[in-house]
């Protein structure tokens, strides 16, 4: 995010209206700016004007990664709470002009209270837009129609894969889990995301003929290899072959549980929460080392 170049360009004006010498200037950036940065100032006094300086520092603040945007706040702060006035330079020598210095800084105040309030009001409706966002938008009872309806038949494997995504989310929501609406990343399909303990956990949704293959498995836990802390949790319809819970296991960290048909049906009847089957997931898989597991016993599904 870059720093508003109106209120900069106040904040320039403000400098140059309460500061008349270049060590003066020089002084003030040398409390905001690093040593890399004050390079830019070499030889200030043979070689820049006033105006220059503060347009030098400022364009390289900048040019910065990161805008600048600490080195500007913090200056910021202090040209609104600016209050002294240096009697050499604005009654002896009347350089500079004292209501002049202070018509800028009022200004620079006004900018910034305009600016703080119109951050405030986005804030705001960005959390009432996230609010609405994690609410739910169908009843259980709903959730469980749809999730029996589309095992008819009538759609095809991959429409049902996208219904299947919606209940996955809507039951996260039911849960009162912050969810994350499906997405793409670097070329990859991410089918949403539910935050469960703290932690944030990508969902893979197959509804599958067949017992889950090991493809869409490696390639769902290679996505989550590349996520900082990654974990997810894996949904098949038809359940996983021990060849392709095994294969996970085997000389691989385990970040990824697996949930199937069975597993939705429980939620689905309220016999525990979809926050509660996450959490007996993932017991089992960090105390015992079993992604694939029953819902209400803890044991594993493997025969």
């Amino acid at each position: 995010m870059a720093f508003p170049s109106d209120v900069k360009g106040c904040m320039r004006d403000c400098i140059l209206s309460v500061m008349w010498a270049k060590d003066d200037i020089y002084s003030f950036f040398k409390n905001y700016c690093t040593q890399s940065d004050l390079k830019v100032l070499d030889n200030y006094k043979e070689q820049l004007t006033r105006v220059g300086m503060v347009d030098r520092v400022f364009d390289h603040l900048s040019s910065r990664t990161d805008g600048g945007l600490g080195a500007f706040r913090a200056m910021l702060k202090s040209l609104t709470e600016w209050s002294h006035f240096d009697p050499y330079y604005f009654d002896k020598l009347k350089k500079l002009n004292r209501d002049e210095a202070r018509r800028k800084i009022d200004h620079l105040r006004q900018l910034q209270e305009i600016r703080d309030a119109k951050i405030k009001a986005d804030r705001e409706r960005q959390e009432e837009l996230k609010r609405t966002q994690q609410e739910s938008r169908q009843s259980i009872e709903e959730l469980k129609k749809t999730f029996l309806e589309l095992h008819s038949g009538k759609m095809s494997v991959q429409q049902r894969g996208y219904e299947l995504e919606k209940i996955l989310l809507e039951l996260g929501r039911l849960s009162e889990l912050e969810v994350t609406e499906p997405f793409r990343v670097i070329g990859e399909q991410i089918d949403g995301a539910v935050k469960y303990d703290g932690e944030h956990y990508l969902i893979e949704a197959k509804w599958q003929d067949q017992t889950a293959s090991n493809e869409p498995v490696y390639q769902f836990v290679g996505k989550i290899e590349g996520k900082m802390y990654g974990r997810g949790i894996f949904v098949s319809i038809h359940g996983f072959s021990d060849h392709v819970v095994n294969s996970i296991l085997v000389g691989k960290a385990i970040k990824t549980v697996f949930i199937d048909g069975e597993d939705l049906i429980y939620v689905l009847e309220e016999n525990l929460s979809f926050s509660k089957l996450i959490d007996m997931k993932v017991k089992a898989a960090q105390t015992r080392g079993e992604i694939y597991v029953h819902p209400l016993t803890g044991k594993s599904k493997l025969p």
